[in-house]
């Protein structure tokens, strides 16, 4: 692999838009005791000195990011303010120069993040929602920065500090759906049928803590009645693995542990391979009791690892896996906790923000490159747009690799062979869909 060309050549921006398209969804999509009923894809514009112009993609999830943002305001208004934070960001780097975009985000971020306090009304402001509303902006920075330095491929794009965390090069990628709250069994039952092997469930009901466990109990019971006994090359018990993301829903540990007695009752403990932000930042504790009644299971962290430093905190307190997100916290920062992940021995796989067909490939291009997950020598990505999006097939059309093989799950799987790498997945490839949006 050639070395990255990282220069310190500055590059200055001239010229800043921005847009964004509202895309329904089929059904309201539930978690964290709540629903969304559609999704913002922004756009952001940045045009070089040079007369160059590169356009980044964005997907926003404020009930992902900031559930109390969500509650306190209107579906729109709540992504309006999200909107006016990356806004704010594009503001912030015209006429600006930068030499790199991680430096640029660390330059940005705590300026961006007092900025959607101060419009939230909202001292306590996430962390992520900020992240969120970045990412088209940094996806466009790396796409600038990669142009005017003559990088065409991903890997050469990767910083020399951050490249043992995305070294791996799997010619498969595992695609994980995502199974909501009230997803009927015939449903999950036909993913299982077309090849799917590992479920993304949605837990956490909506209610009280109690009513939340005894329906997330009856959940587990039907999934595991359903497909429990479905078998699979690619374990190595030959099962299909759970994968439960709580979302934070779990006010102690105790709640989440008798879920698991439940699961253990009923004959479903071991196929559990990870239990996903079952806490939230509020829970400080570690959850090496909720690791040790597992067979080799994986606690991860997900919203409460905003940065590498909470990635690190949360690794200190027994999490053995972090769900990254280079299209929810941004490419840079995915980069740097991708590395302390390796740095520490734990695995990571990505996870999705349901978002549009290009960003999956962002998604993919770090996925591929990730360290096997245990027990599986592939990289693991979760993927729902296609379950959730009323258009998906006419936001496919606007992907410019939309007829590549590795666009397109089979068999559960998403083929990144040579050709993949080669072409990076797509990703430095303009859409004639979100270029027409713009005037150059």
């Amino acid at each position: 692999m050639n070395p990255p060309i990282f220069t310190e050549k500055a590059i200055k921006i001239t010229k800043v838009d921005s847009n964004f398209e509202r895309e329904p969804l089929i059904r309201p999509f539930g978690f964290k005791g709540s629903a969304m009923t559609n999704v913002w894809q922004t756009m952001a514009y940045l045009k070089s000195e040079s007369g160059l112009h590169k356009i980044g993609l964005g997907t926003q999830n404020v009930l992902w990011s900031d559930a109390k943002v969500f509650s306190e305001h209107s579906e729109n208004g709540g992504n309006a303010l999200m909107y006016a934070i990356s806004e704010r960001a594009l503001q912030i780097v015209n006429h600006q120069s930068f030499t790199n975009p991680v430096d640029l985000l660390d330059e940005i971020l705590p300026e961006v993040f007092e900025y959607g306090k101060k419009i939230t009304h909202n001292s306590q402001l996430r962390k992520t929602f900020a992240l969120n509303a970045l990412v088209a902006l940094d996806n466009a920075a790396w796409l600038v920065y990669a142009a005017e330095n003559g990088i065409t491929q991903f890997d050469k794009m990767v910083p020399t500090a951050y490249q043992k965390g995305l070294s791996a090069r799997h010619n498969k990628v595992v695609s994980i759906p995502a199974l909501g709250y009230g997803t009927p069994i015939e449903t999950i039952k036909k993913m299982a049928d077309e090849g799917y092997f590992i479920m993304k469930i949605k837990i956490g009901a909506p209610g009280t803590q109690a009513k939340m466990l005894e329906k997330d109990k009856a959940f587990i019971k039907a999934i595991h009645e359903s497909i429990g006994h479905y078998e699979t090359p690619h374990t190595k018990d030959g099962k299909i693995p759970y994968y439960f993301d709580a979302n934070g829903r779990y006010d102690q540990q105790e709640t989440m542990l008798q879920f698991m007695d439940y699961a253990d009752k009923i004959g479903a403990l071991d196929q559990i391979a990870v239990i996903e932000e079952p806490f939230g930042e509020r829970n400080q504790e570690s959850v090496s009791n909720i690791v040790a009644r597992g067979n080799n299971l994986r606690v991860a962290a997900d919203e409460s690892a905003h940065t590498d430093e909470d990635a690190l905190t949360r690794i200190q307190q027994g999490y053995n896996c972090i769900a990254v997100k280079a299209i929810a916290k941004t490419l840079s920062m995915t980069m740097k906790i991708a590395q302390i992940a390796y740095d520490h021995q734990v695995p990571c796989f990505c996870a999705d923000l349901t978002v549009n067909p290009i960003l999956v490939d962002w998604n993919k291009t770090v996925a591929a490159r990730l360290p096997a997950f245990p027990d599986l020598d592939m990289g693991l990505q979760e993927t729902n747009g296609w379950q959730n999006y009323r258009n998906w097939q006419k936001m496919k059309g606007y992907h410019p690799a939309k007829k590549e093989a590795w666009v397109t799950t089979k068999n559960g799987v998403y083929p990144t062979e040579k050709v993949f790498f080669e072409k990076s997945g797509g990703i430095f490839m303009p859409s004639a869909h979100y270029e027409n949006m713009f005037t150059t």
